[in-house]
C-alpha cells in the first residue's frame, strides 16, 4: 500500500538537513506552497509536527499529498492531538471533543455520496505517526513537554500520548527564564504563536495557518535544521 512506503522512513539523522513544519489543519494549497518555496533536495528530510488535520477544508487531500510527497522524500509524521481525536473518532465514535474542536470539516472532507469512508491507506498512516522523535540534538513531538523535568523522566513519568498536548513550556515565565531542564532543543507545534519561538531548548512554529482572519496569525511556517532557517508562507487557501 502507498503509506508503506512512508514507514520505510523509521530514522531521523542530522547528516541531513531537517526541514520541521508546523501545523497544516487541511490547508493543502498553503502546504503546497510552503513546500515549493522549502524547495528539499534529495536526501533532505521533512518532519511534520501533526495537527494535519481539522478546521480547513482539505484534511483527505492533506493527507494524500503527504502520502504522495513521502515517495520522493524522506518523510517523517507526529501524532498531533488532532490526529488522536480523529482516531479515537474512528475507534470509538467518540464525537463530542472532536466535532467542536474542527472536526467537522474532516468529517465533511471524507464524506462521499455513499457516505462517510476513510480510505484504508489513510487509516493505517494515522496510525503509524509518531509521538515524538529524537536525535542527538533535537526532540521533536506535536504538543511539548513539562519543562521542569528532563526528556528521561518526561518519557517515565508521561504517556508519549501527552506530548500532543502539552503547552506548559510555552508559558510566558518559561519562555522568558528558560528554565528547561531538557538538554536538547524540543521542536513543537500546537500552541499557536504570532511569531516563531527560536530559543536554544525551544523551537515552536505553529503560527496559525488556518487562523487566516486574524492579522496577528494564518501563516504556515517550516524551519531548517541545523541552521535554524525560518521559511513562511501566507494562508492560500
Amino acid at each position: 500500500m502507498l503509506v508503506s512506503k512512508a514507514l520505510l522512513h523509521s530514522t531521523l539523522s542530522e547528516h541531513q538537513r531537517i526541514i520541521a513544519i508546523g501545523d497544516i489543519h487541511g490547508c493543502l494549497f498553503s502546504l503546497k506552497k510552503l513546500i515549493e518555496l522549502v524547495r528539499p533536495q534529495p536526501g533532505e528530510q521533512l518532519v511534520f509536527l501533526g495537527d494535519l488535520i481539522d478546521r480547513g477544508d482539505h484534511s483527505k487531500e492533506v493527507v494524500d499529498y503527504l502520502i504522495e510527497l513521502s515517495f520522493s522524500y524522506s518523510c517523517h509524521f507526529l501524532m498531533g492531538n488532532h490526529e488522536l481525536m480523529f482516531l479515537d473518532y474512528l475507534e470509538n465514535r467518540n464525537s463530542g471533543e472532536w466535532l467542536s474542536n474542527g472536526g467537522d470539516a474532516t468529517l465533511k472532507s471524507y464524506t462521499t455520496p455513499a457516505g462517510f469512508d476513510v480510505p484504508q491507506e489513510h487509516l493505517e498512516f494515522f496510525r503509524s505517526c509518531k509521538y515524538f522523535i529524537e536525535t542527538e540534538h533535537f526532540f521533536f513531538t506535536h504538543g511539548g513537554l513539562d519543562p521542569e523535568l528532563s526528556i528521561k523522566d518526561n518519557l517515565r513519568y508521561y504517556k508519549p500520548s501527552d506530548f500532543c498536548w502539552q503547552r506548559m513550556h510555552m508559558q510566558l515565565d518559561f519562555r522568558e527564564t528558560q528554565r528547561y531542564r531538557w538538554r536538547k532543543t524540543v521542536v513543537c507545534a500546537h500552541t499557536v504563536v504570532a511569531l516563531p519561538v527560536l530559543l536554544d531548548q525551544l523551537i515552536a512554529i505553529d503560527t496559525g495557518c488556518v487562523y487566516n482572519t486574524n492579522p496577528l496569525y494564518g501563516k504556515l511556517t517550516a524551519i531548517v535544521l541545523p541552521e535554524r532557517r525560518i521559511v513562511q508562507t501566507k494562508n492560500i487557501e
